[in-house]
């Protein structure tokens, strides 16, 4: 048993004793009670306890703490008042089962009653939401904790991968021997190398950034890389024109295309192609990218990369959102599923 069911059990058996407790003091010192109707008021125990944990599986089973507010309200006032007036039969065939004088079953009592209990189970109701609530407050402080601590460690992994020294030594001296050479795209390259450092440390202070903004990103990088590697990396990236203003995590296709230059590109003999798409597949986005390659056994797919992207997208979208991992033919395909989200404002 959880500790979370325990906490609940504990709660139901102690606030249901108490009711009856206080009940049995109550009638005790205004009516010469018996014997039989302190018995009647102990099985008015279980049938508390019976009502209110058959009520909580009602909310389990219809998500009701996953309804809006007004929603909430409205079915802790219905389902109150419907537990008051099963509550007071099931008393009422007690009290006629222990052959107990009751009072005229007249409709000023049976209100009264129901009214008495309603009030019971609408605090029953506060305190179980109220705990849920606070429950889900802590859940989604841990939630941002989390996805703060893997937002640092991706903006370290890329930083990392796009900044280090081989990196920078790579593309500089592949610039340098442009400039002879071809002085127009050297400097074309370095305004993209520019590009990719100035977003790198941009882009990650963002939640979220559009396709246009991921794309213009991974297009300057693989510009680059294709100087390093020339013949050997060829690439093409398509994606919808309607979908350029939807949103996802920064650097998730760029993480995917640095993992196809590690693990696919610079592994292979010849010629290398990576492909990248995205598009829109009913009402969610999809990214496809795909190298020449083959998985390794070597490096299971819950390296720290994978896994990364793994935990952000859950921390963001949850069970929306999905990252799969295939061989297809000579082919390595990463296939990312995200909910459809648009930017409020988009400059094209």
């Amino acid at each position: 048993m959880s500790r979370k069911t325990k906490i609940y059990w504990y709660c139901q058996f102690t606030g249901w004793s108490f009711f009856v407790v206080v009940n049995s003091i109550f009638f005790g010192l205004s009516y010469s009670s018996t014997y039989k109707e302190y018995l009647m008021y102990f099985f008015t125990l279980p049938v508390g306890i019976g009502i209110s944990h058959l009520y909580r599986n009602l909310l389990v089973r219809t998500k009701l703490l996953e309804r809006s507010l007004p929603t909430q309200i409205s079915a802790i006032i219905f389902f109150s008042l419907i537990k008051a007036i099963l509550f007071f039969m099931m008393s009422w065939l007690l009290w006629q089962a222990f052959r107990l004088n009751t009072t005229e079953l007249s409709l000023v009592f049976i209100l009264e009653s129901v009214i008495n209990f309603t009030v019971i189970f609408c605090i029953w109701n506060i305190i179980y939401f109220g705990f849920h609530y606070f429950q889900n407050y802590k859940r989604s402080e841990i939630d941002s904790l989390r996805y703060l601590a893997a937002s640092k460690e991706t903006q370290l992994m890329s930083l990392k991968a796009q900044l280090n020294p081989h990196f920078i030594f790579n593309c500089m001296n592949s610039i340098r021997a442009l400039i002879d050479e071809d002085p127009v795209k050297a400097k074309d390259s370095v305004t993209r190398l520019s590009s990719i450092l100035r977003s790198t440390l941009l882009l990650n202070k963002r939640k979220e950034i559009s396709v246009k903004e991921e794309l213009e990103l991974v297009s300057n990088f693989l510009d680059l890389e294709h100087i390093r590697y020339e013949d050997r990396l060829n690439y093409t990236i398509e994606a919808e024109p309607e979908i350029s203003d939807a949103l996802l995590p920064p650097f998730i296709i760029q993480s995917q295309v640095e993992n196809a230059i590690k693990h696919g590109i610079s592994s292979i003999p010849g010629k290398g192609y990576i492909r990248v798409e995205v598009f829109r597949e009913n009402e969610s986005l999809r990214i496809v990218v795909s190298n020449t390659g083959k998985l390794s056994n070597k490096e299971p797919l819950t390296g720290v990369g994978f896994r990364n992207s793994i935990q952000r997208l859950d921390l963001l979208y949850g069970n929306q959102s999905q990252i799969l991992i295939r061989e297809e033919g000579d082919l390595v395909v990463v296939d990312i599923h995200l909910p459809l989200k648009r930017s409020a404002v988009f400059t094209s």
